[in-house]
């Protein structure tokens, strides 16, 4: 069970979470905040958004968020499409290409064989690839150091939970998300050096109904709360939903990832939510429009590391609030370099 005395706390915060979240029912249907903002088309902004699209709640939403600032600060357009199923990808980005978008955003690694066709078709584009690598001239990699911003959630597990049982539960099981797994075991054991970590995936590699399968995590969750577990953080995409719902009904703690959870929960999930890592793809789409409307049409990698917020950690619900000094001590040493968080379990 949760801490007791802290819950009273929580409950006040979570009553006053009830305002956000009224807004929070439109933000589901659409989270596009440009309405009020003028767009100048000196800049055509493309995004090609993987399945789950705008209102995923994570890692499209995130992206989403990025375009949208790009409309408010940049003045640019902005053309989205949604791959609906896996073959849509090629098409997508072909589309937001013909269209004249400069750049065109490939929203995830599974873009990987369109990206890599239709970028090399169109040499005078500039792309931007989310989670890949792709070694061509006009292609922007976007990498982010999720392991960093999982080790600052997994110390917060176990600095809130003062247990020694917490749990993740990955999409597939690919090198990416065993980032995640990798720094969330290493923060809860900076904290707890004894504690105890259960991990399972929702799928192999290629296995795409893991990032849209809640029911398989809930299903997961809810056994390992059964078993004593205190918190489980899952990196699944849309999967993640299953455990938040399972936290809820064991009265246990859930962690969000990519987006700020919290913020589009309802009041009861709310009260379960302890953080959520944040991987800023919406820093990410941004920083590309800007860097392609001030001149820069070149390729190259780049990681989006603690060192430029480009991973954190949210703390909506005030519920990490005494343990903030302890979190944002190990993010400085992690940019310092004398901690080295592993990629890998």
């Amino acid at each position: 069970m949760r801490n007791t005395k802290r819950f009273a706390a929580m409950a006040i915060v979570a009553t006053f979470g009830l305002v956000a979240t009224a807004c929070g029912d439109d933000e589901k249907k659409s989270t596009d905040t440009t309405s009020s903002c003028v767009e100048t088309g000196e800049l055509k902004l493309g995004v090609a958004f993987d399945t789950g699209g705008r209102g995923d709640g994570t890692f499209n939403d995130s992206a989403g968020r990025g375009a949208d600032q790009a409309v408010c600060d940049l003045g640019a357009t902005k053309q989205e499409l949604e791959a609906t199923v896996e073959d849509d990808r090629q098409p997508n980005l072909e589309a937001l290409t013909a269209a004249g978008n400069n750049p065109v955003i490939a929203v995830g690694f599974a873009f990987g064989d369109a990206i890599s066709v239709v970028s090399a078709a169109n040499p005078d584009t500039i792309y931007g690839w989310v989670d890949g690598y792709l070694d061509l001239p006009n292609v922007k990699t976007l990498s982010f150091a999720e392991e960093q911003g999982s080790f600052l959630v997994g110390a917060a597990a176990a600095l809130a939970c003062g247990c020694d049982h917490i749990g993740f539960i990955g999409g597939q099981e690919i090198d990416l998300i065993k980032k995640f797994e990798a720094g969330y075991t290493a923060g809860a054991k900076q904290i707890n050096p004894d504690i105890t970590v259960e991990v399972q995936y929702l799928g192999a590699a290629g296995d795409n109904a893991a990032w849209g399968s809640p029911d398989k995590a809930k299903e997961i969750a809810l056994g390992w709360y059964a078993d004593g577990v205190e918190v489980i953080y899952t990196a699944a995409g849309g999967s993640g939903a299953g455990t938040i719902d399972a936290a809820v009904e064991a009265d246990k703690w859930a962690i969000g990832v990519d987006s700020d959870q919290y913020l589009t929960a309802t009041p009861e999930q709310q009260a379960h939510i302890l953080t959520s890592m944040l991987k800023r793809v919406d820093v990410a789409v941004f920083q590309t429009a800007k860097a392609i409307q001030d001149g820069d049409l070149t390729g190259g990698f780049k990681v989006f590391d603690l060192s430029v917020d480009g991973v954190g950690y949210s703390t909506s619900g005030g519920y990490l609030d005494e343990f903030v000094t302890q979190l944002d001590d190990l993010k400085a040493q992690i940019v310092a370099g004398d901690i080295v968080v592993p990629t890998a379990p």
